[in-house]
């Protein structure tokens, strides 16, 4: 066996490994592509799959895991492909499909029928075949010459762990009593289909290659991009206050204010529902596309837990307390197309910076000394800044110049039905003015006697249209 000392027992190879395991041949320059293909393929069905999956998912934490893991998922394809392209001259392949019985996989637990389902095939099956995969790489590839791959990987690998960690507390919370015994055809096709791939990385010599027989999506499938909310949103169509309105009204003090920060950072709930549209229903874009709408979309995500937070940090229950409905983005998933979508968004959010905007946000938390709030809407602020970026980066390619882009946005705003008065007549909500309750509890944790001004607050139809045309140019 070979042996080799380091100089004064000195770390040899930077650090990277030993000697004796920088001898070893490993793998080639040609099979460590074909395998990091392989992740990359995987990543980005599971890209896929997060991300189509998160509206129509009822459940809000399910929601917020999805955001994450398809933000994971997105930057760890990201680092595959430019990993791809520092090993071989185009045409890179990275948009083909490595095997058949691989896309039949992915293709299942895109199509799985329940959220049960759903989870099983993505945290039990499709990620720890990954997992599996990437561990193998790190044991058969050199160390040394592959150190860029084995960096990559090492990355992946701890992202990995808290999705498993977080899938394996779901599906135990989840799982009805029997549940295992109800998908077992289901398990046995997506196993017969990771054989018949030779295993995530294609490792393993398959008996056959022929493709195994479909059965969730032997119909193709199809985005459902009407959101659904769990049993703790029991009124999504409530606009009966209105947080902008009570924002810019210079006679309430501050503090309440923050309630009504929470308020709209909670509410984003909707923003990941509406832009997992955009990503599911425009193909054929350059893949940072989808990475950048993908990382705004967390950040989206980020800043509705930043409002649970809020509400939990003073004790308030807030789906008892918080009517958080899902108008805006039904309205836009359901009237418009996806460019039309993605207008709207643009158009929001060049509303964000100036007076009116996320300083102002800050600045009220500031105002309040409410530190919590204001470390919140700093940190949403500078997300903003990065939101506007990507709407220049990608949104404003599909005009001549900005003014053309911004009228566009506006146009298609003005376009969205906000069918307040129906929604009432049709008993779907009685747009009910939960404020004052909101407002005594937060007084409670405060140790403070409600203002009589701030307690009778209320909005109405015309007002949330008025100030809708005064915060956006649109009635």
């Amino acid at each position: 066996m070979k042996t080799s000392q380091s100089y004064r027992n000195l770390p040899p190879l930077a650090g990277l490994c030993t000697l004796n395991a920088a001898m070893n041949p490993g793998l080639s320059v040609e099979e460590c592509v074909r395998r990091l293909k392989r992740y990359h393929y995987a990543f980005k069905r599971l890209h896929q799959i997060f991300t189509a999956r998160i509206t129509a998912e009822p459940i809000y934490e399910l929601k917020m895991g999805f955001s994450l893991h398809a933000h994971y998922c997105a930057e760890h394809a990201t680092a595959l492909r430019q990993r791809v392209g520092e090993m071989r001259e185009p045409p890179l392949g990275l948009d083909q499909v490595p095997d058949a019985n691989l896309e039949i996989y992915f293709d299942e637990i895109l199509c799985a029928p329940t959220t049960e389902e759903l989870l099983f095939g993505l945290y039990e099956i499709a990620l720890p075949a990954l997992q599996t995969a990437l561990k193998k790489h790190l044991v058969d590839t050199n160390p040394l010459v592959d150190a860029p791959s084995v960096r990559i990987i090492r990355l992946a690998l701890l992202e990995l762990e808290d999705m498993l960690a977080f899938g394996k507390q779901s599906i135990n919370s989840l799982a009805p009593a029997g549940f295992w015994k109800q998908i077992v055809s289901w398990n046995l096709t997506l196993v017969e289909a990771l054989i018949a791939a030779g295993e995530l990385d294609g490792t393993v010599k398959p008996e056959s290659a022929t493709p195994v027989k479909r059965q969730y999506s032997a119909r193709p499938y199809q985005y459902d991009g009407t959101p659904k909310r769990d049993e703790r949103f029991p009124d999504p169509y409530n606009m009966g206050v209105n947080a902008e309105a009570f924002l810019y009204d210079e006679k309430f003090p501050p503090a309440p204010k923050t309630l009504m920060l929470f308020y709209k950072r909670l509410r984003e709930i909707d923003v990941p529902e509406m832009m997992a549209s955009i990503i599911t229903e425009t193909p054929g874009k350059p893949w940072s596309y989808y990475r950048d709408l993908t990382r705004q979309l967390w950040d989206e995500a980020r800043h509705a837990m930043m409002g649970e937070v809020g509400f939990a940090n003073l004790g308030i229950d807030w789906p008892a307390k918080v009517m958080i409905n899902h108008t805006w983005s039904l309205a836009l998933n359901t009237q418009l197309k996806p460019l039309e979508r993605h207008a709207v968004l643009y158009f929001i959010e060049q509303g964000l910076m100036p007076k009116k905007g996320k300083r102002f946000e800050w600045e009220v938390a500031l105002a309040a000394q409410a530190p919590l709030a204001a470390l919140f809407q700093d940190y949403d602020w500078a997300d903003e800044v990065l939101h506007a970026r990507i709407g220049r980066d990608w949104y404003l390619k599909e005009f001549n110049n900005a003014p053309e882009a911004v009228k566009y946005g506006d146009e298609c705003w003005s376009r969205v039905l906000m069918n307040w008065e129906n929604w009432r007549t049709q008993g779907l909500t009685q747009h009910r003015n939960w404020w004052p309750d909101l407002y005594r509890d937060a007084c409670k944790h405060w140790g403070v006697e409600p203002e009589p001004a701030v307690l009778a607050y209320q909005t109405t139809y015309e007002t949330v249209r008025a100030d809708l045309k005064e915060l956006t140019g649109s009635a």
